[in-house]
Parts: C-alpha cells; sequence; structure tokens
C-alpha cells in the first residue's frame, strides 16, 4: 500500500495525533527548505512500506529502515520563498487518504546542498544502491540533470569527516559525529550516539523524546546572504573549533548581538521555534480548524469574510423594482378571462385553466358530466389527432399533464419546461376549448367511469365513498350535495350532445382563470392573448342560457348504506370487519372571516388511523389521538375533515369500530362535538396554530400546490391572500373565537353517514339528542332481553 503525503510544511520535535483527513488542512508553509521526515503508525499497528523521495535531487533512493518511515526533500512551497525562480519540478499528486487515525512524528532538517562531482567523490552514500558494497562511493550524477543543479548555484561547503558513519556504512537516520573517547566508536560493533538533524543535539532515544523548545525571537531573514558554516577538526584550511549550538539561540530570548554570524543551521532552528509558537501553537492548543487563517486554502490569505475579496468584480443582486416577487399578479383580459402569475425560481413551471365548474352545477343536466369530463381531458383535439400525440409533445419539454374535477372547480394543469410556454398554453387552449368528443373516445370513458365505479365499492378504504355520503345527507339534492361520481344509470345517456350544452353554458371566458407558476406575468399574457382571447370554441359561440347560480342550503340528515364489510380486504391478510360512521355540522365558506378559526380548530381536533398518527407534529398531541384512540384501543380510526366552499363549509368526524361497538363509537364522536366548546388550553391552542402554519407552508414549498392556491382564490375573490398574511391570521386565533364558532356550529343540525353492519347504529333523532345535551351522551335504552 503505498501512500503519498504532501505535507504543506513540517513541524520540527512535535508529536500530534491527527485524523488523516486533517493532514491535508495545515497552515501554508513557512519561508523555509527543508527535509521532512514523519513516521505513520495506524493504530491496528499496520506498517506502510516507506519510501525516500527527494523531488529536487538526482533521482530517488530507496532507504533502508523501517516499514513505516519516510523521508521526503520536500518542495511545494510557491517559488517566492525560495528567492529563486520555479525549477518546474512536478508538485506531489493529491493524496486519497482514509478516514482512520494515525501517530504522526514530524521533524524538520536542513535541505542538503547540491553534490558535485567532486564531492560525489569525497563522500559515500547514505545507503550503497542495489548491487554495491557497503562503503563504496556513490555514482556521480549524470551531467545536464537539472535536478541537481539549482538556479543559483553557491559553493558547497567542505565535507566533514565522519569516519564512524564510513566505517558503518551510514546507516543512522542522520549524520554522525566522529566517537568520543571513551565511548563506543563507529565501527560495526558500535554505534554512534544518535543526533538531531538541526543542532546535533544528542536525542534520548532512538525514535522518541525529541526535545521541546522554549519560545524563540522571530525567524531570522532567509533573503540575507548565507554565511558558510563551520568546519568541524581536521578538515582542511580551519583550525579545530567546536560547533555552534543552535539550541543556545533557540533557548535565548533575547537576539543575537549585532554583526555576530547565525549558522544556516541556528537560523533553520530559530525559523521553526517561530513556526511552532506562532503558527503551529493554536494548531496545538485548539485543533487544526483554529489554525488555518482561511478556510479554502487560496491564494487570499488573511482576508476577514466580511471584506470583499481583493481583484473579484463586486457582486450584483437581483433586485425586487419595487414589487415583491412573491406576490400574484392579476391581469383581466378583454373577454373577461383572467391571468394570474406567481413568480417562482426553477427551470420548470406549472400552467393550467381552472374553471368555475363541477358536479354543483349539474342541477339541470344529467349527474356525471363533470366526471365524464375529467376522464376526457387532453384526448384528440383540432390540433392533436390523438393523446399519444399530445403526450408526445409535452415530452420534448420534459411536461407532464394532469385534470382534476371537483365539486365547484374543473382544472386542466400542465407541468413543463418553462422555455415552451407558448406550446403549453396553445395545447390548453386546444383541450378545453376545441375537444372532438369523438363517440370512440366517449365509449372508452363509459368503460373508464364503470371500472371506477366498481372500484370504489371494493375499495378497503371507505374516505371517498363516506365523503359522498356525508355531502348528500349535509345538502340534500342541492348544489354541492349533488353526486361527484356518475351514476351507473347515467352513463349510457351522456353523450356528444349533452357534452356540448354543458360546455357551452360553463365554458366561458368569464368563468375561466389562466394560473401560472415559474414564469414571467408579461409572458403568460401575452401568450393569453393570443391561444385565448377571440377563440371560437367548437360548441359554437352561442349566449349562455342556463346557468346555475344557486347557493348552497344546509339541510342535515342521515344517508345509510347496509353493506358486508367482512372481506374487503385485496390480499392475503384478511381486514377485520369493521363499521364506518361520519358526523359533519355546517361551518362556513371559505370567503367568510371564520374560516380561520374553524381551520384551527379542525387541526386541534386532529386525528388519524391507529398506525397512522406518527409522531409529534403528525397528530400524536391532537384531541382525536388522546382522547379516542388513546383510550379505546378498540377504535380503529378518528379523524376530523373540514370542507369549504364558496358559500357553506362542513366540519366532520370519521370514526371505524367493531359493529358491535358501534353505539359506544356514536357517542365518543358525539361527547367531543360537545368538548370542542369546553377549554382549550394555551398550550393546545398554540400547538394547533403552530401545525397549521407549519403544514401551510410546508405545501406552499410545492409548485403544484401553489398553482391550485392562486387558481381557486383568484378564480374566487379576483385576488390572493399571500402565505404572511394568512400566518398572520392564524396567529390572531383566540381560544374565545374556536368557542363563538363551536356554539355556532352545535345549532346546526347534523348530518350523519353510515356504513356497513348497522345493527346497533342509534336513530338519528338519538344523534341530535346528544348534540344538543351538555355531555354528549346518547339516551339511555332500557331493554328487557338482550
Amino acid at each position: 500500500m503505498h501512500f503519498l503525503l504532501p505535507f504543506p510544511h513540517a513541524v520540527p520535535h512535535s508529536h500530534v495525533c491527527l485524523s488523516s483527513r486533517d493532514l491535508l488542512q495545515l497552515p501554508d508553509p513557512p519561508p523555509q527548505r527543508g527535509v521532512l521526515c514523519f513516521q505513520l503508525k495506524e493504530k491496528r499497528k499496520k506498517s506502510f512500506l516507506g519510501t525516500r523521495e527527494r523531488l529536487n535531487g538526482p533521482a530517488n533512493t530507496p532507504r533502508a529502515g523501517r516499514g513505516d518511515t519516510r523521508e521526503r526533500d520536500y518542495r511545494r512551497c510557491p517559488a517566492a520563498f525560495f528567492n529563486a525562480p520555479f525549477l518546474g519540478q512536478p508538485f506531489p499528486p493529491t493524496p486519497r487518504i482514509p478516514s482512520q487515525r494515525f501517530s504522526v512524528r514530524l521533524s524538520v532538517r536542513p535541505r542538503s546542498p547540491p553534490r558535485s562531482s567532486a564531492l560525489s567523490e569525497q563522500r559515500p552514500s547514505r545507503r550503497p544502491r542495489s548491487g554495491s558494497r557497503r562503503g563504496a562511493p556513490a555514482r556521480q550524477p549524470q551531467a545536464g540533470n537539472s535536478r541537481s543543479t539549482p538556479p543559483h548555484p553557491r559553493p558547497p561547503p567542505p565535507r566533514r569527516e565522519a569516519p564512524g558513519r564510513a566505517a558503518a556504512g551510514s546507516r543512522g537516520r542522520g549524520r554522525a559525529d566522529p566517537p568520543e573517547e571513551g565511548k563506543r566508536g563507529g565501527g560495526r560493533g558500535g554505534r554512534a550516539p544518535r543526533r538531531c538533524g538541526l543542532c546535533s543535539a544528542r536525542t534520548r532515544g532512538r525514535r522518541t523524546g525529541w526535545a521541546r523548545p522554549r519560545e524563540a525571537p522571530p525567524p531570522p531573514s532567509l533573503g540575507a546572504p548565507r554565511p558558510a558554516p563551520p568546519r568541524r577538526s581536521g578538515q582542511s584550511g580551519q583550525p579545530d573549533a567546536p560547533l555552534p549550538r543552535p539550541h543556545a539561540a533557540r533557548l535565548s530570548r533575547d537576539p543575537a548581538p549585532a554583526g555576530s554570524e547565525v549558522p544556516e543551521r541556528g537560523k533553520m532552528a530559530a525559523a521553526v521555534a517561530w513556526l511552532r509558537r506562532g503558527a503551529w501553537g493554536p494548531a496545538r492548543r485548539c485543533g487544526l480548524a483554529a489554525a488555518r487563517s482561511y478556510s479554502g486554502g487560496g491564494s487570499y490569505p488573511n482576508v476577514s469574510l466580511t471584506c470583499p475579496l481583493p481583484g473579484v468584480p463586486k457582486a450584483v443582486f437581483a433586485a425586487a423594482e419595487g414589487r415583491e416577487r412573491f406576490e400574484t399578479r392579476v391581469t383581466v383580459l378583454e373577454n373577461g378571462l383572467r391571468v394570474a402569475s406567481q413568480n417562482k425560481f426553477g427551470q420548470f413551471c406549472t400552467v393550467g385553466l381552472l374553471i368555475n365548474s363541477g358536479s354543483r352545477h349539474e342541477a339541470k343536466y344529467l349527474s356525471g358530466i363533470a366526471h365524464f369530463l375529467e376522464k376526457l381531458a387532453f384526448s384528440s383535439t383540432a390540433q392533436f389527432s390523438s393523446k399519444d400525440e399530445i403526450l408526445l409533445t409535452l415530452e420534448k419539454h420534459g411536461g407532464i399533464c394532469d385534470c382534476q374535477a371537483s365539486r365547484d372547480t374543473i382544472m386542466y394543469a400542465v407541468s413543463a419546461d418553462a422555455k415552451g410556454l407558448d406550446t403549453v398554453v396553445n395545447l390548453l387552449a386546444d383541450v378545453a376549448l376545441q375537444p372532438r368528443l369523438s363517440d370512440e373516445e366517449i365509449e372508452m370513458t363509459r368503460m373508464a367511469v364503470r371500472f371506477e365505479l366498481e372500484d370504489l365499492n371494493m375499495r378497503p378504504d371507505p374516505e371517498p365513498l363516506l365523503t359522498e355520503m356525508i355531502h348528500a345527507a349535509a345538502y340534500r339534492e342541492n348544489t354541492v350535495g349533488l353526486k361527484r361520481f356518475c351514476p351507473v344509470e347515467n352513463t349510457d345517456k351522456i353523450d356528444q350532445k349533452v357534452l356540448h350544452s354543458y360546455l357551452s353554458n360553463y365554458y366561458t371566458p368569464d368563468r375561466m382563470v389562466l394560473a401560472g407558476v415559474g414564469i414571467e406575468h408579461e409572458q403568460l399574457v401575452e401568450c393569453a392573448k393570443k391561444y385565448l382571447l377571440g377563440v371560437e370554441p367548437v360548441w359554437g359561440s352561442a349566449q349562455t342560457k342556463e346557468v346555475d347560480r344557486s347557493v348552497a342550503q344546509y339541510t342535515g340528515g342521515i344517508v345509510k348504506v347496509e353493506k358486508d364489510m367482512s372481506d374487503v380486504s385485496l390480499g392475503p391478510t384478511p381486514i377485520p370487519e369493521l363499521t364506518h360512521i361520519m358526523i359533519g355540522l355546517e361551518s362556513c365558506s371559505f370567503l367568510e372571516e371564520d374560516f380561520i378559526p374553524f381551520a384551527v380548530l379542525n387541526m386541534m381536533m386532529g386525528g388519524g388511523g391507529s398506525f397512522s398518527a406518527g409522531g409529534p407534529g403528525k397528530g400524536m398531541f391532537t384531541r382525536l389521538y388522546l382522547n379516542v384512540l388513546n383510550r379505546h384501543h378498540w377504535m380503529y380510526n378518528a379523524t376530523s375533515y373540514h370542507h369549504s366552499y364558496e358559500d357553506t363549509g362542513l366540519l366532520c368526524i370519521h370514526a371505524s369500530a367493531d359493529p358491535k361497538q358501534v353505539r359506544e363509537m356514536v357517542e365518543i364522536i358525539t361527547r367531543e362535538f360537545i368538548l370542542m366548546a369546553g377549554a382549550i388550553g394555551e398550550v393546545e391552542l398554540e400547538r394547533a396554530k403552530t401545525q397549521l402554519k407549519s403544514m401551510l407552508m410546508m405545501n406552499l414549498e410545492s409548485r403544484p400546490v401553489i398553482f391550485e392556491d392562486v387558481g381557486r382564490q383568484v378564480l374566487a375573490t379576483n385576488t390572493r391572500k399571500l402565505p404572511h398574511e394568512l400566518c398572520a391570521l392564524i396567529s390572531k386565533v383566540k381560544s374565545t373565537d374556536i368557542k363563538r364558532v363551536v356554539t355556532k356550529m352545535l345549532h346546526k343540525k347534523p348530518a350523519v353517514a353510515a356504513l356497513g353492519d348497522l345493527t346497533d347504529l342509534p336513530t338519528y333523532e338519538h344523534i341530535q339528542e346528544a348534540l344538543s345535551s351538555k355531555d354528549g351522551r346518547l339516551p339511555r335504552l332500557y331493554r328487557l332481553f338482550r
């Protein structure tokens, strides 16, 4: 396993424990050169193959020694730190280090001077090359080698004698001194004392126990001319003189006297001591992150993050141009069509047509026309021969299409790349105003409607069917109480003529809104004028005759459906037989001020299934969970719903339990309705308001949800309340507002929907009497025989 660790700098005589990722985050190197000696010892005691590489030497030289040791002549510093032009030597590659921790020992030695041919003949190599004997002279460097000649050569200092080293074959890590008298000498039989590569001071051990230097003055300037190093005894031309001890200069706090020559090793030691005290000190005390002067390791050191970077142009930020970017803009065209847009950052956009039409407007028509139109959407038109051609056109812009029909709105929507806005608006106009409605497509729609009706009756989750039943009970035979799904008996009666009659009355420009999210308003208005202004629909432009403008009339009542729910499981695991009850009371429309208190009340009731409550924020602390699901283990479901329309609303609770406990389940629901008007804790109310605002903001992060919210609000009020306005209204709700709307709601007749085994279901009069009582209890029944 080969490791290449190009350290930015070396720390003398230090022993630190670093993670492998921290090795690349050390500060910038000081202005000096040296040999980086380090040891890697993995905590799992694995050894690594060691190498010794001289990046500016004549060649790589193998080194004998322990397997976990490496030594490099390191030169990764910029050329300005060398007082010489860059030599063009390759930088070491960036290492890939595993995420383990290593024990790293670092030391710095002065770089050896370049070897000349004469010097190579006098001194032996540190280690003989393969095929040579110990003590043999080293091979001379090749002529013309650019790596062996520095740009500004200096005369190399005369070599000192090292008889003990020559005899020993140069096995030591550093240069050995002549053996002292009375001590073991430098032959094969003895080993010279180990000395530091910086100051020739004896170390305490073979690889450990380095002396820790004390504070030192700032490093001497490396730009000054370097004095010749002192010579030892035995070298020609100089008398015997003791070698200066750089430790003395390092341990002294006073600078060197003027005129005194500081040897090269003294300079190196002083620079290293400054590095350790100034640059490496914070890293040892506070960690590597504190020692870094800047995070990126780029070319802008010592620049505060609050100041602009030098040489970088000033940033230009987008301005709102005097208008809030999140404000919804609305434009009304000449034919009455409203164009609304909401700016949102992103590559894709959602554009669609919302039409004030739905099942509530089918009082004078066959029920199920809106259901048929939903299934016929995005079929063949005047420009597109089939639905496949429409889908292929959208795929060119990465788009998808969908149509949804509710009780009061039909919505055609497309999500695609914003660059294809022109194609999307053209497609929407063609689908809504010029559908072919061929006999073949109508027959396929009849089959799809029949299949969906069968699926509703076989589905284990009866929520869509119960919602249909509770609306039929609350608004009997009027507006939102009309059937949303097409009855089976009407599937064969709806044809092209019936559809064109309905479309001519309700698919008019004054009942439409073109909404878009993620596009510019001016561009959307231009496309609307191009494709939706002055367009002749396929059913003609005759004046509308029969438009239902009736207002919803709440009646109350009960709808019961006896059904065997014992075998509704779609898989091998059986589902227990349950009876489903839904009780509702009239609330208010979304145009009234009491709409916000009703929304907070619905969030406070919360609830869910026995396995769907989740954790905090998902219904765990709501009333139906704490008071119903937690206390009555036999109840499988207890959920609150709030349906709100333009002129009315409905707050209801859905519960499921075993058929034998239907009466007790109904009493629990009526009791919860009565407790709504009771005391409301401040913590409970604040939690409900916070959860409602959180759900509102979370849902409005989705582009399709924003589109639907913009379209529905503009369709009903010609404007839109922004999210922060809604949050402000939610924050103003008080407990007195909740009590007021609940008291008003309890005076209305209840609406009841029951599905399943209804043997023990209380009568409608008993349920109404329980909702009128103080405790919500059903009247007691006294039976002689059970």
